[in-house]
């Protein structure tokens, strides 16, 4: 068995897994297991989108409403925020679920991928499900499940689901994993729907062009539910409209409205807002890009004042002061060293980098250096075009079956006017980097949520 190092609760059994594979008989279930081996069994006996991509795909609802129906519709037991998007919609429902805790509610967070650690995904007031349930939850129920078939995240949701019904939380704020209309989280009724952006991104899966790819995370909008748009373009907007005209649902464009007059940086990479109605405020969250997300995220805090939910302004202000410290999220924008400065980033797609790449070009230090990996489903070549030419670059690949090879990384990079070495690992890479560094250089490490596993994988323990 092989240790992956990018989560050290992990262990994969064989390298990666097909359709063809049955691993379950590996585990034998008059055994009990550990949390260990059951991440273990839950990685090689279900398909991982994350390990092997678009065999991880899996169409259709069948599998989700067999295992809402064992688990009694543990859904309808609380309410829920439903959250889309090709970017943001990680920072956006935390966000959302920071300020809602803030509020004084029970807050179930439901998102992927995790970056360390599988709990990571199902959280309740920022606290990460118990490994006690885990183990529980996949021995009570895996005689039922795998004759299913189920993939990783249509067990996930389930298992989230039942936790945030037994743990009796107010609230849960779902991100989709993929899409919208298809996915698993949209067996919900939310009081409210955000879609955050549409990019082209996912698309052997959603659609070749914007338009059916917002077609798609569309699928989400239901019935009388009011839904907040963060950006449209020409080719989204109508179709945002059409299927809330079809559904009934109040549509808000945050956009015609801005609540954000201005934004701008703060100490040690937050971001300082300037709103109205909200007044002034800092988040921690210091990205550019969470510009637009924040006005994204006040639109919904807007609606859900308008259905009574206990938000005060201040609750707001110290919601988005403290979304890192009340939820947990890593890896935006995310500085975790001084002299050199360290900074991470999980942006991942054309769409984030138009954003981190003129962030990265404003930021003022003595050398930049980039330490850049990407996985096969993304566009490496539109990508590395964006990426500023004078930093020192240090390409590498994850430890996941999906990246790309450095080598090819770094022939991409040459084609681009970025000069730079390979290295095999992201440890071996940022440990160049930070030799090479002075206190006074700027090191980004980032490409692939995979690339910021890798690192807090080690960053971690070292």
């Amino acid at each position: 068995m092989r240790q992956n190092p990018a989560n050290d609760n992990t262990i994969f059994v064989n390298s990666y897994y097909s359709d063809n594979s049955d691993y379950s008989d590996y585990f034998d279930k008059s055994l009990p297991m550990t949390y260990k081996e059951t991440v273990e069994y839950l990685y090689n006996c279900t398909p991982v989108f994350e390990k092997i991509g678009a065999g991880a795909y899996k169409e259709g609802l069948s599998n989700t409403h067999a295992l809402d129906t064992r688990l009694g519709h543990p859904h309808r037991l609380f309410k829920t925020i439903h959250v889309a998007g090709t970017n943001g919609k990680g920072s956006v429902s935390h966000s959302i679920a920071s300020i809602l805790q803030e509020a004084g509610l029970r807050v179930g967070l439901y998102t992927s991928p995790h970056l360390v650690d599988f709990r990571e995904r199902i959280r309740i007031n920022g606290v990460c499900i118990s490994e006690e349930y885990v183990v529980d939850f996949v021995a009570h129920h895996r005689d039922f499940f795998e004759p299913l078939h189920p993939s990783f995240f249509e067990l996930t949701t389930a298992m989230a689901f039942d936790y945030f019904a037994k743990q009796a939380v107010d609230v849960a704020v779902v991100e989709v994993g993929l899409g919208g209309r298809l996915d698993c989280t949209n067996i919900i009724t939310p009081d409210l729907c955000v879609i955050t952006n549409i990019s082209l991104d996912h698309t052997q899966f959603l659609g070749d062009t914007v338009a059916k790819i917002a077609a798609e995370k569309a699928g989400i909008i239901k019935p009388g539910i009011p839904v907040v748009i963060g950006e449209a373009t020409e080719e989204t907007r109508p179709v945002f409209e059409a299927k809330a005209a079809e559904a009934g649902a109040p549509i808000t464009f945050a956009e015609d409205h801005p609540f954000v007059i201005a934004a701008t940086d703060g100490p040690h990479y937050t971001r300082h807002y300037l709103t109205q109605p909200f007044g002034d405020f800092d988040s921690d969250l210091g990205g550019h890009y969470q510009t637009r997300n924040t006005d994204t995220i006040l639109h919904a805090i807007s609606l859900l004042q308008d259905m009574d939910y206990p938000i005060t302004t201040e609750d707001i202000r110290q919601g988005l002061g403290k979304v890192c410290r009340n939820t947990g999220l890593m890896g935006r924008w995310q500085q975790v060293g001084e002299r050199p400065t360290v900074v991470l980033d999980t942006g991942h797609n054309v769409g984030g980098w138009q954003w981190l790449a003129r962030q990265l070009r404003e930021v003022e230090c003595r050398r930049m250096r980039i330490v850049f990996g990407m996985v096969d489903d993304k566009d490496l070549d539109t990508v590395m075009g964006l990426l500023p030419p004078d930093a020192d670059y240090y390409f590498t690949r994850a430890s996941s079956h999906r990246a790309i090879d450095e080598e090819k990384v770094r022939e991409t990079g040459e084609q681009k006017g970025l000069h730079g070495q390979a290295f095999h690992t992201v440890k071996e890479a940022f440990e160049a980097a930070r030799r090479d560094a002075a206190p006074e250089d700027f090191i980004f490490v980032g490409g692939s949520s995979y690339v910021v596993a890798d690192f807090l994988g080690f960053y971690r323990i070292s």
